[in-house]
């Protein structure tokens, strides 16, 4: 019998991208979808994480493993306390949208950027950059920016902006010995990063993936 993972997504766009990693590079598991946008649409209207969005987070959780999931991914990368909830209260293994980048991006380098398309998910995701940093004993610093604009074309299906807007941004991080992409659905736009920068850049959903399996197929 195959494992069975659930993805827990706040927005459409990060469907794909994980869909084809996961395609690319374990390909065996059952996959199962579970979308609720109205996370996005709320936590865009709010600076903090209520204690609403964290009890619809237990609930997807909840659900995941009534449904059999032998681990969960949640792709939505604005919500990094309610998820660490989440795992603390279930036994099944439990990822972090971006804890794995943020470990290989260690591995890789000391000057470490981090473009965002999503505002709200800066200030959570810099914490967590901290965190795994201290638990790696590590050096690394993270300077960030956000990709004004970028996500707007995505929703109206302008791929091609979306990516040219990101990759416009990623020459002010030429000091950088590493780049990170914060949001799943900023994958399509690594190739034109590269070509700017050429230095390693990391996407979260291909790391999470080979993290994923190191753990279930120990």
């Amino acid at each position: 019998m195959s494992l069975r993972i659930v993805l827990i997504h706040a927005i459409p766009m990060a469907i794909e991208p994980i869909k084809y990693a996961f395609n690319e590079l374990w390909p065996e598991p059952e996959i199962v979808n579970l979308l609720d946008d109205s996370l996005s649409v709320d936590r865009a209207k709010s600076n903090v994480l209520t204690t609403d969005m964290e009890k619809r987070f237990s609930d997807l959780g909840n659900y995941a493993e009534s449904i059999g999931a032998d681990g969960i991914l949640f792709t939505c990368s604005a919500f990094g306390p309610a998820i660490g909830k989440v795992a603390y209260n279930l036994t099944i293994p439990i990822l972090k949208p971006n804890e794995a980048m943020f470990e290989q991006a260690l591995n890789t380098g000391h000057k470490i950027g981090m473009l965002a398309t999503f505002e709200q998910s800066i200030a959570s995701m810099s914490k967590e950059f901290c965190e795994v940093r201290n638990s790696l004993s590590a050096t690394g610093s993270l300077d960030t920016k956000l990709v004004e604009g970028a996500m707007e074309f995505l929703r109206q299906g302008n791929q091609t902006k979306h990516n040219e807007l990101i990759a416009k941004t990623a020459t002010t991080f030429k000091h950088c010995e590493v780049l990170m992409l914060a949001q799943f659905s900023m994958v399509s736009a690594k190739s034109a990063v590269f070509r700017e920068l050429n230095v390693p850049v990391l996407t979260a959903p291909e790391a999470a993936v080979k993290k994923l399996r190191g753990i279930l197929m120990q």
